[in-house]
């Protein structure tokens, strides 16, 4: 098996907890809304319109997902499916609701999506943990 430079390690380190912090927060925002207002039916009743039935349990999924595979990511616990359950989520979104827009994120379209389904993918076949200079001493930055 071979060892990650820890240039790697820390580059993976940090797409990891980057990611993490955004799903926190797309997922926060929805779940506190759940609570203090109307995001989630709101939410719920455009998934229902894109064939998402019941609306209602699709929202909660995706909020979810975003949230707790962020929390997931940020603390790098069950890296891969976290990750692989948001990139399976931006896949499916970034079709279904983005890509008709067109490619640019200015317009709604699939580009924004696509990056984070991208990460996702890099996280999911590499499973970064959190570098550990003092095991890989001697091997920093080759």
């Amino acid at each position: 098996m071979q060892t990650r430079s820890l240039r790697d390690q820390w580059g993976l380190w940090i797409v990891r907890v980057l990611v993490g912090a955004i799903f926190i927060v797309h997922g926060s925002v929805r779940m506190s809304g759940a609570i203090h207002g109307p995001a989630i039916s709101e939410f719920s009743r455009s998934l229902a319109q894109h064939g998402w039935v019941p609306g209602l349990f699709w929202a909660w999924a995706v909020t979810l997902v975003e949230f707790l595979g962020g929390v997931c990511l940020f603390f790098g616990v069950g890296t891969r499916i976290a990750a692989l359950a948001i990139m399976i989520e931006m896949v499916v979104a970034g079709v279904i609701s983005n890509l008709p827009r067109g490619f640019f994120w200015t317009r709604g379209g699939v580009e924004v999506p696509l990056v984070y389904a991208v990460l996702c993918a890099v996280l999911v076949l590499t499973a970064p943990r959190r570098p550990r200079p003092a095991r890989v001493a001697g091997t920093a930055f080759r």
